[in-house]
């Protein structure tokens, strides 16, 4: 037989020691001088730096290092395979069959091996993935909710597209993609090498022209993929674009369906159905019409490197038959030399059979990173400043804009004591809500101070509430948590509020805001105020579902109540006016006029 076994098991461990430290080397230095000097590379920093940094943890580069092993004990397997083929066929030719046995035990060794790495591997790598996608997953959430920027990046000069999408969708891509080609990228590296010695010693000269060419096998195969990778690129750049695209008119489809279904009711009021589907299939329509540009691109691209493979195929063949059929080399030696052809060229092809995946990842990359810069431009936005203090309410120089620079208030100066309640009232548009929306730091062209209780000591109330998506005990403690043992507190305030049939459904999961009518979702907006108890309530128009009756039983009880906090109130109705101590009138111009009046004593509710 042409190879000692025990010999090559010494050499492939051997091997493999030497290569785990050059590749380490090789890919480190490549990765630094790609984050440092290329975009993508700055914009994988962006996302994935704090994970890989050693100042966060070491497991995950660790993980990663086995993950680097595994990839290159995988290539050795593939020499080895290599020369069992060799081995086996020259066995078959040779017709030796004490050969053709052993060489049969062998691979069942080989076999075995390859088919427990590869478990392994799959294992290994899902278990780096999925932590690294939570961690990912924690991280941008985070980021999008810091600072408010889920709200504020809506006042960007361009709004970030389908955050939702971002967040589930990219992230999972960004992991895979990442594993994936990194180490495709290490794996193809190393196999070049190896297969490339191979190849090397069974490539023989080539005469072309008068001119011999020594190991033509190796330089032909060098030649061919530079080539048709230069080919494939140039066919492959408009995918970069076209994935992008299709990642932004899928999620905007997306948008609009479940938009839709949010708006359900209003929608088959209005009988606006062919409205919708017309919205709808001028949505789908432009993205088929990026997937119809996808495919005419992905047919070039991807049959040109089909073209290329198959040719691949029969091209070690062509070489190698004319000194196969002179008994220069044995049947063992051409299979090897197609095997370790077809590696060499799948090595060297790498990054053109992958364009693809890498256009995608870039797309990607592009998303993910413009995510987290619109998220900190949107904490970059100006807004009022907050300082917080424990009961009262004091406005310093308040100044509130539209985005196009029209003013809505001016200097405005406000100080509000404890159990003191303020009614801002004034035409329509003339800044009422967007006062509130400053006051609370969102609106992003307002100046000035506000000096008030904060975190939890302040609840804004709606129009119309959010009711967070769980059980109804969620959504009355809503934003503080609620315990089985707050049960009876809980049902007092619903009782308070007149939603008494509503206090055995504590434990019901539901999406109330689809359930309860939205004059029962302020009414529970009020028990979610007495249920947290706030040093300060802004209630915006928070009773414009309600009838005045109910709306003065519901003013009358939070008064009664929460003698000690401080409300402030928008709204129309001239009822208001009795259970509030000051009123500010706005006329929308950047005038305003504050007025002190006598608040009536609430009358107790039946």
């Amino acid at each position: 037989m042409d190879m000692d076994w025990s010999q090559a098991l010494q050499e492939s461990l051997s091997w493999l020691a030497v290569a785990t430290v050059v590749t380490f080397i090789v890919f480190a230095g490549a990765s630094a001088l790609a984050i440092r000097w290329t975009r993508w590379g700055r914009q994988f920093w962006q996302i994935a730096g704090p994970y890989l940094s050693p100042r966060n943890s070491w497991k995950p580069l660790l993980v990663f290092a086995v993950l680097l092993v595994l990839a290159l004990f995988a290539v050795r397997m593939n020499v080895l395979f290599s020369f069992w083929y060799n081995g086996f066929y020259s066995a078959l030719q040779a017709l030796d069959q004490k050969a053709f046995w052993f060489l049969l035990g062998v691979f069942a060794v080989l076999a075995t091996i390859h088919v427990l790495r590869a478990l392994f591997n799959y294992y290994v790598t899902q278990a780096f993935s999925i932590r690294w996608r939570i961690w990912l997953t924690e991280r941008l959430t985070a980021d999008w909710m810091n600072g408010d920027a889920y709200y504020r990046g809506q006042f960007l000069d361009t709004p970030v597209d389908n955050p939702d999408q971002r967040i589930e969708l990219d992230v999972n891509a960004f992991v895979n993609y990442s594993v994936s080609l990194s180490l495709g990228a290490v794996s193809a590296l190393v196999s070049l090498v190896a297969f490339t010695g191979i190849l090397w010693g069974l490539s023989a000269p080539l005469s072309v022209a008068g001119v011999e060419i020594p190991r033509a096998m190796v330089f032909a195969v060098y030649i061919y993929v530079i080539i048709a990778t230069w080919i494939a690129f140039r066919l492959g750049r408009p995918l970069i674009r076209l994935n992008f695209l299709n990642e932004k008119l899928t999620a905007n489809f997306r948008y609009a369906l479940m938009r839709l279904r949010e708006y359900a009711e209003n929608v088959a009021f209005y009988q606006g159905s062919a409205i919708e589907r017309g919205t709808l299939l001028g949505r789908f329509s432009a993205l088929i019409g990026n997937v119809w540009a996808l495919v005419y691109r992905s047919l070039k691209f991807d049959g040109f490197n089909l073209a290329v493979s198959q040719v691949a195929v029969v091209f070690p063949f062509i070489l190698q038959a004319p000194r196969f059929f002179s008994g220069a080399i044995k049947l063992g030696d051409v299979m090897q030399t197609s095997q370790a052809f077809g590696q060499v060229q799948d090595s060297l092809s790498f990054f053109r059979s992958s364009y693809d995946t890498f256009a995608q990842y870039r797309a990607t990359l592009d998303r993910l990173t413009g995510f987290l810069d619109a998220n900190q431009q949107s904490r970059e936005l100006p807004s009022v400043t907050r300082i917080a203090q424990s009961e009262a309410l004091d406005i310093v120089g308040m100044q509130v804009q539209r985005p196009d620079g029209h003013h809505l208030l001016q200097d405005l100066n406000l100080n509000l004591r404890p159990g003191q309640a303020l009614l801002i009232k004034g035409p329509s548009g003339s800044g009422k809500t967007t006062l509130l929306r400053a006051l609370a730091g969102l609106w992003p062209y307002a100046e000035g101070e506000v000096h008030c209780p904060a975190g939890s000591d302040a609840l804004f109330l709606a129009q119309r509430p959010y009711l967070p998506l769980g059980d109804l005990r969620s959504a009355i403690a809503y934003p503080a948590s609620s315990l089985p043992g707050d049960d009876e507190r809980l049902q007092q305030a619903l009782r308070q509020v007149n939603l008494a049939h509503l206090t055995d459904r504590l434990d019901l999961n539901n999406d109330w805001s689809r359930i309860l009518s939205i004059g029962e979702q302020q009414r529970l907006a009020f028990a979610r105020v007495l249920v947290n108890r706030p040093r300060i309530v802004f209630l915006d128009e928070s009773t414009s579902a309600m009838d005045e009756g109910l709306e003065h039983a519901l003013y009358s009880l939070l008064r009664r109540e929460m003698s000690d906090s401080v409300l402030v109130s928008v709204g129309h109705r001239a009822t208001l006016s009795r259970f509030h101590t000051h009123r500010l009138e706005l006329d929308g111009q950047g005038a305003w006029s504050l007025t002190e009046q006598a608040a009536h004593e609430p009358p107790a509710l039946s």
